[in-house]
């Protein structure tokens, strides 16, 4: 069983330093936190990545709002994913969809290829899709390397279920990352219940964002890092 892996959201060089010092294995880097997250600039990411040494992850997007892609916006997707894989980034996080809410495969599989050498995480544009499984396997289909979702819920948690099942049919083809509202109380639960190793946060339901609290922060990282290493560790009765 691969060890847990916990990956925190970022909006600046403080959080993403206190992140990797309450251990986590991963960031993902971006702005406006408060929107959904867009497009981080060039010297965030080239400040984060100097000073990490823990995988950081870029996201990619435009503006705030739904996931329908002018050609412009796409051509600007394009030149900031060249952007981050020429700063050396280890990974850059988008997705696309079609009016319809279905996966856009075609211009997703032209930025994965793009992206290339880096891994690339399908965001939670994913649960808007009509439908889980059959948006699994377009995601799969464009190349990308895993899929941020909360099972179409606003919380993960609500979505167990659905997480579960999505776990279960990606199988080794694609990671399957839940994320949204995890914290402390519920990431063991999500981790038993869902069988998934990789989890995402931006801890927004301990520490509003924009709001500093740096001790705070960590905590519950390391708390979360405690949890999935102890927790998963004991045998299943005992949980």
């Amino acid at each position: 069983m691969p060890n847990p892996l916990l990956e925190i959201t970022v909006e600046a060089l403080d959080a993403g330093v206190a992140a990797e010092r309450a251990g986590a294995d991963r960031v993902e880097l971006c702005s406006e936190l408060n929107t959904g997250g867009i497009t981080p600039s060039v010297a965030t990411m080239r400040k984060l990545h100097e000073e990490l040494e823990i995988p950081v992850f870029s996201v990619v997007r435009p503006r705030a709002g739904d996931y329908v892609y002018s050609d412009g916006e796409f051509a600007i997707m394009k030149r900031d994913i060249a952007v981050a894989r020429d700063l050396g980034m280890e990974g850059v996080v988008f997705g696309i969809l079609y009016p319809d809410a279905t996966i856009d495969i075609d211009r997703t599989a032209e930025l994965v290829d793009l992206a290339r050498p880096l891994e690339v995480t399908f965001h939670r544009a994913f649960d808007l899709a009509p439908s889980p499984l059959a948006a699994l396997e377009d995601v799969i289909a464009t190349g990308a390397t895993r899929i941020l979702t909360s099972g179409g819920t606003v919380r993960a948690s609500d979505g167990i279920g659905t997480l579960r099942k999505l776990v279960d049919a990606a199988r080794d083809r694609i990671v399957v990352m839940p994320g949204g509202g995890l914290d402390a109380t519920n990431i063991i639960r999500l981790a038993v219940e869902t069988g998934a190793h990789e989890f995402h946060t931006g801890l927004g339901s301990v520490l509003p964002y924009g709001k500093s609290n740096p001790a705070k922060f960590e905590a519950e990282i390391h708390a979360m890092k405690r949890l999935l290493r102890d927790g998963l560790a004991r045998p299943a009765a005992t949980r």
